[in-house]
């Protein structure tokens, strides 16, 4: 039997990823700007596979 906070869980790490990512990207410093796309970019890849079905 799966526990419902695991549905949850598949939903909301990549959304956080992405919005901490966002925020980031926005901060003025290359450093984190750079750490920002990355995180935007991983967090978009990352959404994506679950929304394929998590193979």
């Amino acid at each position: 039997m799966a526990r419902p906070w695991a549905d949850l869980y598949d939903n909301v790490a990549p959304t956080t990823v992405i919005v901490v990512g966002f925020l980031l990207l926005i901060f003025p410093e290359p450093a984190t700007s750079a750490l920002g796309a990355g995180l935007l970019l991983f967090g978009a890849a990352w959404w994506f596979y679950e929304w394929q079905g998590g193979y």
